[in-house]
């Protein structure tokens, strides 16, 4: 039971204070005036304002409040080294005993794991959910059992009671750590660039370990090599990336026993392999309507570096003017097919024919150059099957297709063959057609194929664009020279860029335009899996070997003519390695070490502002469970093997009565006797 005094003025305060200070001014003047009744009109006046101001007395039946102390459990993955679940098990059956011995008080226990995404040990946010769901007013106090590798700091909550820590782990634990401290989201292919990482050993590192390490490796699915290698210092790698796309880096040195853990022995780095320019050279035979286009389509694209070369006039060309006079720029053979071929990323050759130009050994470098990793594209006109086409040079060794000499004229619509709807050349251009479909063409050199995979065809199903391999380079042949009007965009035109675009890739051997090719992306957890082929069975089970060794297989589904397609929820992060026959392929699904392994020693320093805001305590399991006691606010909260709680003293009210103080007649009839007290008082004087 609780009892109060409280006012509940019978007119509104400003006005009290009014009449209040009229009462005042007029005692004063009755002081003044030295009039003998002064005092009983002043506690006449006392007596009307207490009236006035109405005092009652409130009276409240409280029931007392349980305090509540809130436990914190840390259950993330770094909890779970060593001996830190039975530590963790120990201190939350003593502290739950410890505090139901206390009276009046009760324990919330709050568990939590890894957060989602690699977010790591979330402890403040649970820390901050658990005082958020209680009255704020009957928290005593909370305890956090963790290794102190918290990740969330910047959501710590005030606390309206101590904070406390009680530390897993032992001062004996040691670990060795991998770390890529500098890496590049992408690098340009043949380019080379350091990458900076850091082998660190921490803790009670025992004694005669050496501060050599090796080292291994591995560039995606690849033989991984080894190096000795320094510990505790800053190494930097020179690495340049073997192809363009996803590249994925993989760094381990080998796991030593004793140590807290081996899952951050091991980095992964995923870098995007680019080219810094696309070098084109461009050879025209002769002008022509498309040539422009042609010219003008690879000099719109930014990444293109283009050399165009036109012969304008050949040497049978005799029309007697003097060579001193002309203003055309002699043709640098021997520069380029000589000395700098091989800088070239394409060489397209567009409407050539043998002229006497270039001498039979710079064709045969040409197909050298094909042969060692280079591209061709030809873009084969009328004069294709004519007595100086290019067939009958040496560029007939690589070249999938043999002309028939037979030009086919009249309009035509290009199509897709099955295979071509398979290719990643042409696979969805149809998608890419104006309304009415693709304009026409109305010229086509007929070919007969020899080798290759032709993937458009022209009227009467022949062949129109033909994609072969050729030891480790590419050819492609286009057996039209009206492409261009797909530029100008005649009757709609159709996707003469994208073509453009997917054919260089391909020659160039970007991953994702390869004909058998398998690939992954990774979205959180989830895996989609992606397998290309242009073989008409199905590809058959994708094998998935996990980071712990353990081997999934699964089916895949078709999407598309030539595309497969699996989803797989990882069961945890790490590297795993994909394969289908021969194609193997890495994919890292988060990091291969967790943020919760990339500091593994118990350590509070990150929570001691938190815990000082509190006079709280951080204290190391190893050294025992702590003892409670209670402590008033504002004091320690911490000392030598105890924590302390603060009593709260919360109630609930149950019951509330109001009654008057003293009842208002009364004053009325006290200040009235007052007022005449006072009267007679100055009556008696005057008579006097």
């Amino acid at each position: 039971m609780s009892r109060t005094v409280i006012f509940e003025p019978l007119l509104p305060l400003p006005l009290l204070w009014v009449l209040g200070g009229i009462a005042f001014a007029l005692v004063l003047l009755a002081v003044w005036r030295s009039l003998r009744g002064w005092p009983f009109r002043a506690l006449a006046a006392v007596a009307l304002m207490a009236a006035l101001l109405n005092p009652v007395l409130q009276e409240e039946e409280r029931k007392p409040l349980t305090d509540i102390v809130i436990l914190v459990v840390d259950e993330s993955a770094s909890q779970k080294l060593g001996d830190r679940p039975a530590q963790t098990a120990e201190a939350v059956a003593r502290l739950t005993a410890a505090v139901g011995a206390l009276e009046n008080t009760e324990l919330r226990i709050v568990r939590f794991g890894d957060g989602p995404d690699d977010a790591g040990s979330l402890a403040m946010t649970a820390l901050a959910e658990a005082i958020a769901a209680e009255p704020r007013a009957r928290i005593a106090g909370a305890i956090l059992i963790s290794d102190g590798r918290v990740h969330d700091l910047e959501a710590t909550p005030g606390l309206p009671a101590p904070l406390h820590v009680l530390l897993t782990g032992r001062e004996t634990d040691w670990d060795r750590r991998l770390i890529i401290s500098d890496a590049p989201a992408f690098a340009i292919l043949g380019e080379e660039f350091m990458l900076r990482l850091r082998i660190d050993d921490q803790g009670a590192v025992p004694a005669g370990l050496g501060d050599q390490v090796e080292l291994t490796i591995a560039v995606d699915a690849e033989e991984p090599v080894s190096f000795t290698v320094p510990t505790n210092t800053d190494l930097e790698l020179p690495v340049t990336l073997p192809h363009a796309g996803q590249n994925v880096l993989q760094f381990s040195v080998a796991g030593i026993e004793g140590e807290l853990t081996d899952r951050n022995n091991a980095a992964v780095v995923q870098i995007n392999g680019v080219r810094d320019r696309l070098r084109v050279l461009l050879v025209s035979g002769q002008p022509h309507t498309g040539e422009r286009v042609w010219r003008n389509l690879l000099k719109s694209d930014p990444s293109v570096d283009l050399v165009h070369f036109t012969i304008l006039r050949p040497p049978e060309k005799q029309d007697g003017v003097p060579v001193e006079e002309l203003s055309l720029i002699a043709f640098p053979t021997r520069e380029l097919f000589v000395e700098k071929i091989d800088e070239f990323d394409l060489i397209i050759f567009d409407r050539y024919r043998m002229q006497g130009i270039l001498p039979m050994e710079y064709i045969d470098n040409v197909v050298n150059y094909v042969r060692g990793g280079g591209t061709v594209l030809v873009a084969a006109g009328p004069e294709f099957g004519q007595v100086d086409s290019l067939w009958r040079s040496p560029l007939s060794a690589i070249l999938p297709v043999e002309p028939t000499a037979r030009v086919i004229e009249g309009g035509f619509r290009p199509a897709l063959t099955d295979l071509g709807r398979r290719h990643p050349v042409t696979e969805g251009l149809e998608a890419l057609a104006p309304e009415g479909g693709w304009g026409r063409w109305f010229r086509l050199v007929e070919v007969r194929p020899i080798r290759g995979q032709i993937a458009m065809s022209g009227p009467g199903d022949r062949p129109l664009l033909v994609l072969d391999r050729v030891d480790q380079g590419r050819v492609a042949v286009l057996a039209s020279d009206q492409a261009w009007l797909w530029g100008r965009g005649y009757e709609g035109g159709g996707p003469q860029l994208e073509l453009l675009r997917r054919l260089a890739h391909w020659m160039l051997k970007e991953p994702e335009l390869e004909e058998e090719a398998l690939s992954a992306t990774a979205k959180g957890d989830v895996l989609t899996i992606t397998r290309r082929t242009l073989k008409p069975e199905p590809p058959g089970e994708v094998k998935i070997t996990a980071p712990d060794g353990s081997v999934v297989t699964l089916p895949m589904e078709q999407q598309t003519p030539g595309r497969w397609q699996a989803e797989w929820q990882a069961p945890g992060l790490g590297l795993y390695r994909l394969e289908q026959g021969d194609l193997v392929r890495v994919i890292a699904v988060g990091p291969a070490a967790p943020r919760e392994f990339v500091e593994t020693l118990a350590d509070g320093t990150a929570l001691e502002p938190a815990v000082a805001a509190g006079l709280g305590g951080i204290l190391r399991l190893e050294d025992g469970v702590p003892s409670l006691r209670e402590v008033r606010e504002g004091r320690p909260a911490a000392g030598r093997g105890w924590i302390g709680l603060t009593p709260r003293e919360a109630w609930l009210t149950e019951d509330l009565r109001v009654s008057p103080l003293v009842p208002g007649w009364l004053l009325l009839i006290l200040a009235a006797g007052l007022a005449v007290a006072g009267w007679l008082a100055e009556g008696r004087r005057r008579r006097a």
